[in-house]
C-alpha cells in the first residue's frame, strides 16, 4: 500500500466502490492503488501545457510513456504474410514530433484501420505506450492515444476534461493509460477536503505550507505552475517527515533496548592482531573503528551502516570490531549473501589473524580464538562441530550465509552481527540471527554500493552511518572505456586483443553478460515469440552461454574460458572460481554472481557486453573486481546503443569517474527514486512520490530534525492524529515489522 494522508472516513472508501470493479481491479493490481486515498496520493509525473510539445530525443528505453504531439506524416504499407488473410498483412507507420525530435509509432494487422482514418498528419494526441528500439530508432509499438481537440472543434470537451491549459500525466501502465486515470482522479477529488493533516500546526505554518486538501487539489487540478510549486512543496514535506518520523520512532525505541558494553580487554586479541598486521590502518579506519568501538561501548546496542567502496577496506574493519568483542568475552558472527562470499571471507580472515585464528589448537596464540564456518552445503561432521564450537563458546567468531539463522544454531554469547551486503538480506533473516542472543546484539551493516548521505537518511535512517572513502595504499588505477560496437566494430574486435594481451602478460579477465543463456529451453516462451509485432522488439539481453562459446572459437581461441553464473549447483560454483583464482582458467564468463566479493587479485581486465543493460552502480561495482594487485585494472564497457542516447551518457559517466558517490548521485538523478531505493530496502522506503532524495536534501535534513524533535516531547504522537494516521498507511502491518526487524 502507498503513503496514504487518510482518515477513516471518505478517503478509507475502496476503489471499486467508487469507480466500479473492472477498473478498481487494475488499478489495485498494476499501481498498488485500493483507496480513494491511494489514488488521490497517485500523483502526476509530469505536466504537458496545451500550447507546448513534449522532448521526444531523451525517452527512456523500455519504459511506459506519455507524450502529447503532433502527427507529421502516416504511411499503409502492405506486406506478404502467411498469416494474414489473402497472404497481405498490412502496418501502419505513423512519425509524431515536438518539433525537436521524432518518434515511430507502429501498428499492425487489424489494429492499423482506425488509427489509419484518425491520425491523419497535422492531428494533436496524446500517445501512450512502450518505448522499444527497432533498426536503432526509437518506436512505440501498438500505442493507445487519445486525440485533442482545438478549441473550435465540436467535442473540446475531450480537452476540458484536464482543468485549464495543464494537463497532467500520471504514472501509467499498458492496462490504464495516463488519461482514464485522470478520469478517475477526477470523481473522487472532492473527498480531498476530508483529508486529516500529519503536519503539526506549527510546522506547517512556520515553514508557510498550504494545507493538505488544497494541496491535493493544486497537485491534481493546477491553474498555474505555482499551483504545482505550491503542492509539491507542500506534499514532499509530508512524504519525507512521515518517513522520517517512523525512523525516528524506530531510533527512539532501539535507544531504549539494552545491550552489553563490550569493551576490548588492554593487552588481548585486538591488540595481538593489531600487533602483526603488515601494514598500517589509513586515517579513514581508524576513524570509523574508533565510531564503532564507542558504540560497542554503550550499555544500547549499536546500529551503524558502514559505507566503502570495494576494496576500502570494510573487511578489517569489520574483524577489527569482531576482535574487540571476542576480547569482551562475546561472541561474533559475519553473515554473507553467498556461499562463495562466506567461504572467501572465511579464508581472509583466517589468513589475516594466523596463529590467533587457532583457539584451543596446537600452534595456536595465547589470546587465540577459534574462527568457524557455516554453510548449507557443509558436510554433516563438520556442521555439527561448528554448532557445538558455537553453543559452547569455543569459537568466538563465526561466518556463514542464512545456515547461521537456522532454529538449531545456538550460540554461547553473540555480541556483534555483521552483514555483509545489506540489500542482499531479507530483514526477516537479520533479525532472526539477531533473535539468538541474550540480549540485543549490536549489529555493523556493510555495504560496497556508495550511497549518498541523503538516501542514507532515507533508506537505512535507522541506523548511524561511518563512510570509508579512502583506498588503502598499492592498488591500482582502473582504465575505463565505452567500445560502442554497432558504430565502430573494429573497435569490439580491438577490445578481445586486448583481453589475449593481459592474458599473455600473465594476468586473467571477466567478461560479463545480463543474461545466462539457458532460459530458451522453456517451449511456452519459445512458442510466443513468433508474431509479426515482433519485427518491434529489440533483440534480447547477450548471454553467457552463447557468448561464452562464440568467444572460445572466435577471438579467444586457444585460451582457457569458463562460465560463471547463478544456476550452477554450489559446487560447481565453488570449482569454476577456486580454479580462476588459482590461475588456471583465463577468462572467466559470468554473470553480475560476481558482483560481490569475488576477489582475485591477478583478474586485471573486464569487458561488460550489453553494459546499457546495468545500472549505474552496478558497474561501478562489477568494474571493482578488477585492479585489485599491483597491476593496473582496465574495463571495457561496450554497447550497441546510438551516440546520442541517454544510454550512451549513463556509459560515459562511469567511465569518466572512479569516485563511486559521484556515480550513485548520478544513478540517481537518471532514474526513478523507487528503484534505488527499492534496491537497497524493501516496503516503506520505495513510498516516495514527489521527494526527490537528491534535489531534496535540505528538506531530508530538516524534516529529520523536526521529527526527532516531535517523537521525543511525544514518542506515541497523541497530540497529532492526523501524523498517527499517516503513519498507520505507511506503516501498514508488513512495514511495521519490517522497521521493527530493521
Amino acid at each position: 500500500m502507498d503513503l496514504v494522508l487518510a482518515s477513516q472516513g471518505p478517503l478509507e472508501q475502496p476503489l471499486k466502490a467508487v469507480l466500479g470493479p473492472a477498473t478498481a481491479k487494475v488499478m489495485a493490481e498494476h499501481l498498488g492503488l485500493h483507496t480513494v486515498g491511494d489514488l488521490l496520493h497517485h500523483y502526476p509525473r509530469r505536466y504537458e501545457e496545451r500550447g507546448q510539445l513534449t522532448h521526444l530525443a531523451d525517452l527512456p528505453m523500455d519504459e511506459h510513456v506519455t507524450v502529447v504531439a503532433q502527427v507529421a506524416d502516416a504511411r499503409l504499407h502492405t506486406f506478404a504474410s502467411t498469416r494474414a488473410p489473402r497472404g497481405k498483412g498490412q502496418r501502419l507507420e505513423v512519425t509524431i514530433t515536438d518539433g525537436s525530435g521524432r518518434l515511430q509509432l507502429v501498428f499492425f494487422g487489424n489494429g492499423v484501420h482506425k488509427p489509419h482514418k484518425e491520425l491523419l498528419p497535422g492531428t494533436r494526441a496524446m500517445f501512450a505506450g512502450k518505448v522499444s528500439l527497432f533498426n536503432r530508432r526509437l518506436q512505440l509499438a501498438h500505442p493507445a492515444y487519445e486525440l485533442l481537440r482545438g478549441a473550435d472543434d465540436d467535442a473540446t470537451e475531450t480537452v476540458e476534461t484536464w482543468a485549464g491549459a495543464l494537463i497532467p500525466i500520471y504514472p501509467a501502465t499498458a492496462k490504464l493509460e495516463s488519461w482514464k486515470i485522470g478520469k478517475a482522479i477526477q470523481t473522487v477529488l472532492p473527498s480531498a477536503q476530508d483529508a486529516l493533516d500529519p503536519l503539526p500546526d506549527s510546522l506547517r505554518e512556520g515553514r508557510g505550507l498550504v494545507p493538505l486538501p488544497e494541496a491535493l487539489l493544486k497537485i491534481h487540478r493546477p491553474h498555474t505552475k505555482a499551483d504545482i510549486d505550491d503542492a509539491r512543496s507542500r506534499l514532499k514535506w509530508d512524504e519525507a517527515f512521515v518517513l522520517q518520523v517512523a525512523l525516528a520512532r524506530r531510533r527512539h525505541a532501539d535507544a531504549q533496548l539494552p545491550a552489553v558494553p563490550r569493551k576490548p580487554a588492554p593487552d588481548g586479541l585486538l591488540t595481538a592482531f593489531d600487533d602483526r598486521l603488515p601494514f598500517t590502518l589509513t586515517d579513514g579506519q581508524q576513524k570509523v573503528s574508533k565510531e564503532i568501538f564507542d558504540d560497542l561501548a554503550t550499555d544500547h546496542p549499536m546500529h551503524r551502516l558502514l559505507q566503502g567502496e570495494v576494496g576500502s577496506g570494510k573487511t578489517m574493519v569489520a574483524l577489527r570490531a569482531m576482535l574487540a568483542v571476542v576480547d569482551a568475552g562475546g561472541q561474533a558472527a559475519m553473515l554473507a549473501p553467498t556461499e562463495v562470499l562466506a567461504q572467501q571471507h572465511h579464508r581472509s580472515v583466517v589468513e589475516m589473524m594466523g596463529e590467533l585464528a587457532q583457539g584451543g589448537m596446537l600452534g595456536g596464540a595465547e589470546h587465540a580464538t577459534k574462527v568457524v564456518l557455516l554453510t548449507g552445503s557443509m558436510g554433516t561432521a563438520a556442521r555439527r562441530q561448528a554448532m557445538l564450537d558455537l553453543a559452547t563458546g569455543e569459537a568466538g567468531i563465526v561466518i556463514g550465509t542464512h545456515a547461521l539463522i537456522e532454529d538449531k544454531v545456538q550460540f554461547h554469547d553473540l555480541g556483534l552481527v555483521v552483514v555483509d551486503e545489506q540489500h542482499r538480506f531479507g530483514v526477516e533473516q537479520r533479525d532472526a540471527l539477531r533473535g539468538k542472543g541474550k540480549q540485543p546484539p549490536h549489529l555493523l551493516v556493510m555495504t560496497a554500493t556508495p550511497i549518498p548521505r541523503t538516501v542514507a537518511m532515507t533508506v537505512f535512517g535507522d541506523l548511524e552511518t561511518s563512510v570509508l572513502d579512502q583506498l588503502p595504499a598499492g592498488r591500482s588505477p582502473i582504465a575505463s572505456h565505452v567500445v560502442p560496437a554497432a558504430d565502430k566494430p573494429h573497435f569490439l574486435a580491438r577490445a578481445w586483443e586486448r583481453v589475449r594481451e593481459e592474458v599473455e602478460n600473465g594476468h586473467q579477465a571477466y567478461v560479463v553478460c545480463p543474461r545466462i543463456g539457458d532460459e530458451d529451453d522453456d517451449p511456452k516462451k519459445s512458442a510466443k515469440k513468433k508474431s509479426p509485432e515482433d519485427e518491434a522488439d529489440k533483440r534480447p539481453p547477450l548471454a553467457v552461454l552463447e557468448v561464452a562459446d562464440q568467444l572460445d572459437k572466435g577471438p579467444l581461441n586457444g585460451l582457457r574460458v569458463e562460465v560463471l553464473h547463478g544456476r550452477m549447483h554450489p559446487d560447481d560454483k565453488d570449482a569454476v572460481m577456486r580454479r580462476f583464482a588459482a590461475g588456471e582458467t583465463h577468462v572467466l564468463v559470468a554473470t553480475t554472481v560476481i558482483e560481490v566479493g569475488v576477489n582475485v587479485p591477478n583478474a586485471t581486465a573486464m569487458v561488460i557486453m550489453d553494459a546499457d543493460r546495468f545500472g549505474v552502480s552496478q558497474l561501478h561495482q562489477l568494474r571493482g573486481r578488477v585492479g585489485r594487485g599491483s597491476a593496473p585494472g582496465l574495463c571495457l564497457l561496450v554497447t550497441e546503443m546510438p551516440e546520442a542516447g541517454p544510454a550512451r551518457q549513463r556509459l560515459n559517466a562511469v567511465a569518466a569517474t572512479l569516485d563511486g558517490f559521484e556515480l550513485s548521485r548520478i544513478d540517481l538523478e537518471q532514474r526513478r527514486e523507487g528503484d534505488v531505493l527499492g534496491q537497497a530496502q524493501s516496503g516503506a522506503r520505495t513510498s516516495l512520490r514527489v521527494l526527490a532524495v537528491i534535489e531534496d536534501e535540505e528538506i531530508i535534513a530538516e524534516a529529520r530534525e523536526e521529527a526527532t524533535a516531535v517523537v521525543e516531547t511525544d514518542p506515541e504522537l497523541t497530540g497529532l492524529p492526523g501524523l498517527r494516521t499517516a503513519l498507520d498507511a505507511l506503516l501498514d502491518e508488513e512495514r511495521e515489522q519490517y522497521l521493527e526487524k530493521g
